[in-house]
């Protein structure tokens, strides 16, 4: 039986209502939060913390110090097997969205809702580079929303490779290695680019709980994660 007109244009105006306090409400939020937001219109905000290097006379590394394990990659450089496994673990809308994913974000908190917690946080790389140079790691909403306007803000005044860049480069990976080029050093001793398929997507499976899926003291945990992003790719 067709559900009457009436009861359709209702539900048209209770959806359209909906969306209206929505906006209003993000918009109220911006405003409330955005002037105490990092100023990132200089791209020398975006620093990396670099160990010191001590080289022999000959220039052979003999030392390295700093809390930090860091070896930079550039964007033209960085395998493209590497970038498809991060992409497929972790954001795989990233080159379509605007910094937020809205689906994700809305099936996170409906989420998070059911359990009574902050289980979920559906972070896209955007938003992961917000918090990793601007924010603390506290799980808190405010964190949440600053991290939110955050990606929004970078989004406009980065290109996606160059947030994708700044990603491969900070993101903790276990073992004091921070960016997958350390991280290829401390778990398979070898450069970034001569890696295998496996085991691009084992450190791909990293980010997410670098200390419950570390392939050296946590094997299975490891390889069940990274069988996830291959089946991802």
């Amino acid at each position: 039986m067709p559900r009457p007109r009436h009861f359709i244009s209702k539900l048209a105006i209770a959806a359209i209502g909906t969306l209206l306090a929505g906006t209003l409400a993000f918009g109220l939020v911006a405003v409330y939060f955005m002037p105490g937001l990092p100023d990132i219109s200089d791209k020398q905000t975006f620093q990396l913390k670099m160990p010191l290097r001590i080289f022999s006379a000959d220039n052979v590394l003999i030392g390295e110090y700093s809390e930090e394990r860091r070896i930079p990659l550039s964007i033209k450089n960085t395998p493209q097997t590497l970038i498809d496994a991060v992409l497929a673990a972790e954001d795989a809308n990233f080159y379509s969205h605007h910094g937020v994913a809205i689906k994700g974000l809305l099936r996170a908190a409906l989420s998070n809702y059911r359990a009574r917690g902050k289980s979920q946080g559906a972070s896209t790389i955007t938003m992961q580079v917000a918090r990793n140079f601007f924010l603390s790691p506290e799980k808190t909403y405010t964190r949440k929303i600053k991290e939110i306007l955050l990606a929004f803000k970078i989004e406009r005044q980065l290109s996606k490779d160059e947030i994708l860049e700044l990603y491969l480069n900070k993101i903790f990976l276990g073992h004091r290695a921070y960016g997958f080029g350390a991280a290829a050093k401390v778990y398979y001793g070898r450069d970034i680019k001569d890696l295998t398929l496996p085991e691009y997507a084992m450190l791909a499976a990293l980010p997410k709980a670098p200390s419950r899926n570390n392939p050296l003291s946590r094997p299975d945990n490891a390889k069940q994660r990274r069988n996830y992003v291959l089946r991802r790719m």
